[in-house]
């Protein structure tokens, strides 16, 4: 294999020269530049990275943690990761770690040993390798960020949307419809994201004052557990007119109890949910949802963690992303207030 000595010798240049031309390619004359260039085609020769590395105590690494990689919302997500990594010259170490802590705290050390940059987690916990590089290094910040899950506690930056503001939009918007009956579907509690929909729905039932009618029961954000939310909600004496569930996985698993009951969407139930991943408009009917911007949260958590890596400086803010509401054929008024 050819080495940066060789490229040299067949330039007529330095080494110095050769790893400028390489590095910062415009502090050297054209003329130089192209002999250089020529040379390394003509051996094939390839820097070594890891020399670079220790020059630099840069990986090149960006390191991902997902609670579970088959939920199709974070597909999109990590598409915006992939992208911004890619432009910016970084590659993208993917951790599935299926909502386990000892699997999240073994990514973690990865940050710690220098195998990775910085560290992107898109679950609701921090690592306690990373939580302690945050201490360790305040007031400095340290190379981690979350996407989606924002909650203050976790002391790092992220890019997610106003979760309660949303939930609240899509009770108003059933509430405008006119159902006063509208049963809930939660993730788990733990949650951040799943606690503030339910602080937002939950203000928008006492505003329209209706917690009476509003009834609640929790899901995992699975299909099974949508559907068996929605057979408690179905099952209860006076049932909702509509179920607004946490995500559109849950809400898929909805309709199917629905339709199993014999129930028709949206002319007995209206049923909403929430993401608007890629399927949520290919089911029968095509599901209202809060729509997030799940690629630009990808690529914006990116942009974090590069900002940081860049400089010593004060930690950059959480951005909110704008969300949508999504109407599509799976609501319509209750039976009572057709004409």
């Amino acid at each position: 294999m050819s080495n940066i000595y060789d490229v040299a010798k067949r330039a007529g240049v330095s080494t110095a020269t050769v790893s400028r031309v390489l590095s910062q390619p415009a502090l050297v004359t054209p003329d130089t530049r192209r002999r250089v260039i020529q040379a390394v085609e003509f051996l094939d020769y390839a820097p070594n990275s890891a020399a670079k590395n220790l020059r630099t105590l840069r990986t090149g690494n960006l390191l991902v943690t997902v609670p579970d990689i088959s939920n199709p919302f974070f597909a999109l997500i990590l598409q915006g990761i992939e992208d911004a990594a890619q432009r910016e010259g970084y590659a993208v170490l993917l951790g599935d770690t299926q909502h386990d802590e000892e699997r999240e705290d073994r990514y973690a050390l990865m940050l710690k040993r220098k195998e990775a940059d910085g560290l992107i987690v898109l679950g609701h916990r921090l690592p306690k390798e990373a939580t302690a590089l945050v201490r360790a290094m305040a007031p400095r910040c340290a190379p981690v960020v979350n996407g989606c899950e924002f909650t203050p506690k976790l002391g790092i930056p992220s890019v997610h949307i106003d979760n309660a503001k949303a939930a609240a939009e899509a009770m108003d918007y059933l509430y405008r419809l006119g159902h006063r009956h509208v049963g809930i579907i939660t993730g788990p509690l733990v949650s951040p994201l799943s606690r503030d929909r339910l602080r937002g729905a939950t203000a928008r039932a006492k505003q329209q004052k209706a917690e009476r009618d509003f009834i609640v029961t929790s899901g995992d954000f699975s299909i099974e557990s949508g559907a068996v939310g929605a057979e408690r909600l179905l099952g209860r004496k006076v049932p909702p007119t509509a179920i607004f569930c946490f995500n559109d996985e849950m809400a898929m698993g909805a309709v199917e109890t629905a339709k199993r009951r014999g129930l028709r969407i949206p002319l007995d139930l209206s049923i909403v949910g929430f993401d608007d991943i890629r399927f949520a408009r290919c089911i029968d009917p095509p599901l209202t949802t809060v729509a997030q911007p799940m690629r630009a949260i990808g690529e914006g958590t990116v942009h974090l963690l590069l900002a940081i890596l860049a400089s010593d400086a004060k930690a950059p803010e959480s951005i909110t992303l704008p969300h949508t509401l999504t109407i599509r054929a799976s609501t319509a008024p209750p039976r009572a207030n057709r004409r």
